[in-house]
């Protein structure tokens, strides 16, 4: 019974690891609202085609809400996301990256039909 037990003390460990993963975290929500930012300035200025970013759903667009996404282009608002949104059974705040393969596809040829009509 003269072995030694060595225990480091609890809080210093735990301030060891909740500083790095907190700023870590602060880190990439940072790249995210900037990378979200810089994308809805490309779809508003007409740059990047709504229905591609839908169909690919990049790592940036995948928490997006599709009302956020639609109403980054111009002229749509919420309530002509809205009306899109209810005639295709999807809710407003569905997030982009849980959206099925068959409603992706959907909702981008939807789009698609409505920029050429």
């Amino acid at each position: 019974m003269d072995a030694a037990i060595s225990i480091a003390p609890a809080s210093s460990n735990a301030r060891a690891v909740e500083g790095p993963q907190h700023m870590q975290a602060l880190a990439r929500a940072n790249r995210v609202r900037l990378a979200r930012a810089e994308l809805k300035r490309s779809i508003g200025r007409g740059e990047i085609d709504i229905a591609d970013v839908i169909r690919d759903c990049p790592w940036e667009t995948e928490s997006m809400t599709l009302t956020e996404l639609l109403t980054s282009q111009r002229r749509w608002g919420r309530t002509r996301a809205r009306k899109l949104l209810q005639g295709l059974a999807l809710s407003e705040n569905k997030r982009l990256g849980t959206l099925t393969p068959r409603q992706r596809a959907l909702l981008a040829s939807t789009l698609t039909e409505r920029v050429l009509v």
